[in-house]
């Protein structure tokens, strides 16, 4: 049986009608006799809602007990049982309660597809996976219910239920989607017209993004070559000189005035060797494309205008960028260039702009790599040209003008073809010049004509010189060519390894992008990083970059040994032997950057073990000073109640027991600090986090402090906090235990809570001889006492010990100076939503309602709650 289909709903934010969009849809099924069934749809008590359920056939769901309260989730075996040929799942991010089948609901409907079963689910775009962030910043708040992206791209059908801002503002208002006390905070928190205008672009930017990996997958079936352009693409057409700066600029002008433009930069480099580009301004130019929101592409073709326009018609770009030429006027001789011929060649569909720019006509300069046929296939068919067609040419003019020019300046003129045949083509050219002009001049200009024999010894001589000469020059020129090549490519190496030299050293440099690097100046496909312990052990793969890295150097087509145990392997041609130097430099680059990533690594490591010695040695140091202080009152006064000697009164009885317990009570306080400083360190706080008043918790951390000695102002409207009740006492303790130890003895510590946002603060306020600001941060470190604070008074973990709980429970704790003298201790917690929590299953309750012109749906209400404040 085959895999079931997958349509998805998706909505910018609750409310819009996703689940009356996938009931209507539901009933469109059943009219035409499908067999449908509803898996799981909340209808949160809204009247149109549920009305749209009725004549659907609904699966029972399966009940379920957790923390004391009962749940309803999907029965994914019964509808497994039912077996239809349709399934209505609402919430794909919903979170099943624990002990469900499925920790995720999404899991829960992938295996109704595998069995063959079609699901029809909903989504908002706020829950995707990928997206957390981006949604975070807009509303700031933090979605705890995800769905992989990788789900609802697979899916077969993604739908948008879209609806403008004000109108879902008006449903709102209308009390179409939450009670009406409960309006008024979520239009001025989450559902601010800004919040939801931001989230319908997002939601429709991602939407089409799907629909344009259709379109290309449809493209490609159909070998569909022309541009549709149903969407501006904008191809940016770079050389790696200097110029690339200010097309990628105008680029990003251009496509920010169309909504949903893409910059496409793209390289085009030669699949003959070392790029000509400078490497710092391709990575320059890397760097400026994807800040402003663009992709950086390398593409290797031989014919630069063709690779470009086959790229562009590749992406279905509608636009292409290029730069007005480098080159002199004198170097058109050569062609038309890239940028006419682009225009030329790029048909009705790609529109092609030239940008001016301060490089234009000032040189491209000599080309930095070529190989055997470093001049390319172009100039050596016109060398042979000029060379073989052009003296024959001459030959013909010249036996049909009447003026007889005499034959030294004859061989002058075919001497001038023969020089110009090895400029364009080389020696081979040249040569073939040379002596094709010897015999056209022996035949046609020296005596006797139309023979090939000369009478006049001076007409031998002439000719051999002349053909002599033409090979001198030819040579000449060759060589010359071939010696500002060579300092055109060691200037290139040079400045390659300069720049890679000098990032290396100064760490700017991942293995991951200096393998990049090697790919990119090479025109290599993939290269990989190998390495084995030993000459019998197999290669393993340190790092690798492109598709399809090799796992044996053997497999390479070339392959770099660095030392006797690692390799650079690079696939995708064989590179000449010239190449191999700089090769080499960059394997010997890579190996110092694996070892200098180790080396990191290994001073983490040691600096971590070192932080535990530093720990372990002030532990001791704890151990002997602090502990025995308690230990030794409890000792003495056990010995002093032991003793035969001395008749003790039950008032020095009862002192004697009062030492004992608070020595006891002193001895477990900091046996309790040095135990949870032990787990902070080696990261075994796991907080369980659940919604508590505050209320609840801070009164019962002042219980180790006398009674009269702090001041508590905890409001009672303030919203719960998502915390773990146990750590937050005891981070609460601590600093007001701190606070007392060092405020005078007539001034009580003020503890106060206030609500900001969605963060509730803490504020234990002391009127102590405060900290100065430089050791604000060092007071928290472990084992850490401020001031002259005397021995037996602690081991200094109690502050250490508050942050650590604090960051476990996404909270932070720092120092402020309290106005008029002391230290101010600011404790900021997550408020938390007041129906869910990450440790609560969601509950289904009803809330608002939905009328016929405005379908609602059920909503996630954590976001809402969250920014709601004060209900």
């Amino acid at each position: 049986m085959g895999r079931g289909k997958l349509r998805i709903y998706l909505g910018a934010a609750p409310g819009v009608g996703k689940t009356y969009a996938m009931l209507s849809e539901a009933h469109r099924r059943v009219e035409r006799g499908a067999d449908c069934v509803v898996g799981f749809v909340e209808h949160h008590g809204r009247p149109r809602t549920e009305v749209m359920l009725h004549g659907l056939e609904q699966v029972p769901r399966k009940g379920l007990s957790y923390r004391g309260a009962d749940f309803t989730e999907m029965d994914v075996d019964a509808v497994l049982a039912r077996r239809p040929a349709v399934a209505l799942v609402d919430e794909l991010a919903h979170t099943n309660v624990p002990g469900s089948r499925n920790g995720k609901r999404w899991q829960d409907v992938e295996e109704l597809l595998r069995a063959g079963i079609d699901v029809v689910s909903t989504v908002n775009i706020q829950h995707l996976e990928s997206l957390g962030d981006v949604v975070e910043s807009i509303t700031g708040v933090r979605q705890r219910e995800t769905v992989p992206d990788e789900v609802v791209r697979r899916a077969d059908q993604i739908e948008l239920v879209d609806m403008s801002p004000q109108a879902l503002r008006r449903r709102m208002a209308h009390g179409n989607i939450y009670q009406s006390d409960k309006v008024d905070a979520a239009l001025s928190n989450y559902f601010r017209p800004g919040n939801l205008t931001a989230l319908r672009e997002l939601a429709l930017l991602w939407v089409a993004d799907r629909v344009d990996e259709y379109l290309q997958q449809y493209r490609g079936e159909h070998d569909i070559r022309s541009t549709w352009q149903a969407r501006e693409r904008i191809v940016v057409g770079l050389t790696g000189g200097p110029e690339g700066r200010t097309l990628i600029r105008r680029a990003s002008r251009m496509a920010a005035k169309g909504s949903g433009s893409e910059i496409l930069a793209v390289y085009i480099a030669r699949s003959d060797g070392l790029t000509a580009a400078s490497p710092k301004e391709l990575a320059v130019q890397r760097t400026l494309v994807e800040d402003l929101g663009g992709t950086f592409h390398h593409v290797i073709g031989d014919n630069i205008p063709e690779a470009l326009l086959a790229f562009a018609r590749g992406v279905n770009a509608t636009q292409i960028v290029l730069g007005s030429s480098r080159r002199k006027a004198w170097q058109y001789v050569f062609g038309p260039g890239v940028g006419a011929t682009v225009a030329r060649d790029s048909g009705p569909d790609l529109d092609v702009h030239i940008v001016t720019h301060e490089e234009v006509a000032r040189g491209r300069g000599l080309p930095v790599v070529r190989s055997a046929a470093r001049l390319g296939r172009p100039r050596i068919i016109a060398g042979w040209i000029v060379g073989i067609v052009l003296p024959a040419l001459l030959a013909v003019l010249l036996t049909h003008v009447n003026a007889d020019p005499g034959l030294a300046n004859e061989m002058l003129l075919f001497l001038s073809l023969t020089v110009a045949a090895a400029l364009l083509g080389g020696l081979w050219p040249a040569l073939a010049s040379a002596a094709f002009g010897s015999l056209l001049l022996n035949y046609f200009f020296a005596p006797p004509v139309h023979r090939f024999t000369v009478s006049d010894p001076k007409n031998i001589v002439a000719i051999a010189v002349f053909f002599g000469v033409a090979v001198s020059v030819a040579s000449v020129v060759d060589l010359a060519a071939r010696r500002t090549h060579q300092a055109a490519r060691l200037r290139a190496e040079s400045e390659i390894l300069s720049f890679l030299a000098g990032s290396v050293l100064r760490g700017e440099t991942t293995l991951d992008a200096l393998l990049e690097r090697v790919r990119e100046t090479f025109a290599m496909e993939s290269v990989a990083l190998l390495e084995r312990t030993s000459d019998v052990e197999p290669w393993k793969r340190a790092a690798s970059v492109g598709p399809r890295p090799v796992d044996r150097p053997e497999e390479a087509d070339v392959d770099m040994p660095i030392g006797d145990h690692m390799a650079l392997a690079l696939s995708g041609r064989v590179l000449p032997a010239e190449d191999r130097r700089v090769l080499g430099a960059f394997a010997a680059q890579a190996a110092v950057v694996l070892d200098r990533q180790r080396l990191v690594g290994e001073a983490e490591e040691a600096r971590r073990l070192a932080e535990g010695n530093r720990i372990r040695t002030a532990l001791l140091a704890a151990v002997s000073h602090d502990l025995r202080t308690p230990l030794a009152s409890i000792k003495a006064s056990v010995s002093s109640l032991r003793s035969d000697d001395v008749d003790w009164s039950e008032e020095d009885r009862a002192e004697l027991l009062e030492g004992i317990e608070d020595g006891a009570d002193r001895l477990d306080h900091l046996v309790g600090n040095l135990l949870d400083m032990s787990r902070l360190q080696t990261g075994t706080v796991t907080p369980l986090i659940r919604e508590i008043d505050l209320d609840e918790v801070v009164p019962m951390a002042l219980g180790g402090v006398p009674e009269d000695s702090v001041v508590l102002d905890v409001p009672e409207t303030l919203p719960m906090v998502a915390v773990d009740p146990g750590l937050l006492e005891r981070t609460v303790a601590n600093v007001v235990e701190n606070a007392v130890k060092y405020s005078p003895a007539d001034e009580r510590v003020l503890v106060r809570a206030s609500h900001l946002g969605d963060r509730v603060e803490v504020r234990v306020v002391d009127r102590g001889p405060g900290v100065p600001d430089e050791a604000k941060d060092r007071i928290f470190a472990p084992f850490q006492r401020h001031g002259d604070a005397p021995r037996g008074t602690g081991v200094g973990l109690g502050l250490a010990v508050a942050r650590g709980f604090t960051e476990a429970m996404d909270g932070t704790l720092a120092a402020e100076d309290t106005p008029g003298g002391g230290l101010t201790m600011v404790l900021t917690l997550r408020a938390a939503p007041r129906d869910s929590g990450p440790e609560r299953p969601a509950v289904h309750g009803g809330l608002g309602a939905a009328d016929g012109s405005d379908a609602a749906e059920p909503i996630d209400l954590d976001p809402i709650r969250q920014k709601a404040g004060p209900q």
